[in-house]
């Protein structure tokens, strides 16, 4: 999920306290290099000057991505923050060549470092800083799922190695006198920059040039997890991982109604949502998959949702000449018999023009028991639950073969209805198992019956009794 802007003010809050530290650290650094005439030190310090501006270059970008998306940037800002990332990741490699122009130097001729015990002194202070302002950087990248933190903590982690190196070369110079181990310890120095710079880099440019965060493969599996997903067309990701985008193209039946669709899709979002981390948005998009089997119900309903009616107990039997199709037909309670026979005729024209091997269509009219509850009174909704009761049964049942579906009650809900009941599962199954199985039934029944508005199972052990 996007970043809220607490975590940006708390990446904030932290790039704030390592420059004030690395600042601290350049300026102490700088300091003894000039008293004492030591070049190490003195090219040590602007070296943490360059962590410096690696920290103001987070700070700005972070202002910078924390706008919310406008007209010009519809996806958002994130992109300022692996910018940012990028120009640190420039930062090291100019660094690195830093290193290995004074060690060049240093082979042509030069004056000899003077190292006092004051110059060890604020070296293993500002030793110790450094490994703090790494740790702290790297516990809270971590924490707030920051790319620009973690990628400065590899900036500052070079340091670390820097100033070992320096502390080394000083003890060789002084106790061995040997001029030389200044260039060796540039070299080693140079080759560890170089590989943080390439971490760095290889990340940033990995998000701008759209490489996918997540395996097509792994997101597929997830989503057809999702109960009434049948094809996955095509899913795509961009982005980074703590700010990702997903794009999912679903081949559903061409006869599912818009309602259907939009409880797969919510559901497809919870689904990756709850199994991977920072993603930013999900968009999925749906196509009719002609090539799948004509599902018959569903065909009918569509067909009267654009009349303005709604049908249940949709039943299709093998006739001597072709299919029969029958359903019961919600029409309005007030309506006059002949204004609600013309619609329902209307009905039955469109289904058979649109399912050819359809030759009949046989209608029961009746009021809809939801809109004229005070005319049909309990006694109707109560055998219209009973109906829908007797389906969700039979839906489970053909999608769970062998579990124990028991305790249905179905009630009246807003403008629908809710349904509840229990369900025995092997005592050996784990919970998390067991609450995925009743999050795809309800998802099933939701899907599938668009009057149940709202889906509870209650999973429970075989009684041992």
């Amino acid at each position: 999920m996007r970043q809220t802007q607490t975590n940006q003010q708390q990446v904030r809050r932290v790039l704030l306290i390592t420059l004030v530290l690395n600042l601290s650290v350049a300026i102490g650094k700088i300091f003894i290099g000039l008293i004492t005439g030591a070049l190490a030190i003195t090219a040590d310090g602007l070296h943490s000057i360059i962590d410096s501006s690696g920290n103001v270059v987070g700070l700005i970008a972070t202002r910078m991505s924390d706008r919310p998306p406008d007209e010009d940037h519809p996806y958002g800002h994130e992109r300022y923050e692996t910018l940012a990332a990028l120009a640190i990741g420039a930062l090291l490699l100019v660094t690195a060549w830093e290193i290995i122009r004074g060690a060049f130097e240093r082979l042509g001729g030069g004056e000899p470092p003077h190292i006092t015990p004051l110059a060890f002194v604020v070296m293993v202070s500002t030793l110790t800083i450094n490994i703090f302002v790494s740790r702290y950087q790297i516990r809270e990248g971590k924490r707030l799922g920051s790319q620009i933190l973690l990628a400065d903590a590899a900036n500052t982690s070079s340091d670390v190695f820097v100033t070992i190196s320096v502390l080394v070369s000083m003890a060789v110079v002084v106790t061995l006198g040997w001029q030389w181990a200044d260039i060796v310890a540039a070299l080693v120095i140079t080759v560890l920059i170089g590989r943080a710079a390439w971490q760095v880099l290889s990340q940033t440019v990995s998000v701008l040039v759209d490489t996918a965060p997540y395996p097509s493969e792994q997101l597929t599996q997830l989503i057809h997890e999702v109960p009434s997903v049948n094809t996955v067309a095509r899913v795509r990701s961009r982005g980074s991982l703590n700010a990702a985008h997903i794009d999912v193209d679903v081949q559903v039946a061409p006869e599912m109604t818009a309602d259907q669709t939009a409880a797969i899709a919510t559901a497809i979002r919870e689904k990756l949502n709850d199994q991977l981390q920072g993603i930013s948005e999900i968009e999925v998009h749906f196509e009719p998959n002609h090539a799948a089997e004509t599902d018959y119900a569903l065909a009918a309903r569509a067909r009267a949702d654009a009349l303005g009616l709604s049908t249940h107990e949709v039943r299709v039997t093998d006739g001597p000449n072709g299919k029969v199709l029958e359903m019961h037909v919600e029409v309005p309670p007030d309506q006059t018999l002949n204004a609600a026979h013309q619609q329902v005729s209307q009905l039955e024209k469109d289904v058979r023009r649109n399912l050819p091997e359809v030759v009949e269509v046989i209608t029961h009219i009746e009021p809809a028991l939801i809109e004229a509850a005070e005319s049909v009174g309990d006694e109707g909704i109560s055998r219209y639950a009973g109906q829908l009761e007797a389906q969700a049964l039979r839906l489970l049942q053909t999608h769970y073969p062998g579990l124990d579906w028991h305790h249905l009650r179905v009630h009246s809900y807003n403008h629908g209805f809710s349904i509840a009941m229990h369900v025995t599962l092997p005592p050996q199954i784990t919970v998390e198992a067991a609450h995925r199985i009743a999050e795809d039934a309800e998802l099933l029944l939701r899907a599938e019956i668009p009057q149940f508005e709202r889906a509870t199972i209650h999973t429970e052990p075989p009684d041992e009794d």
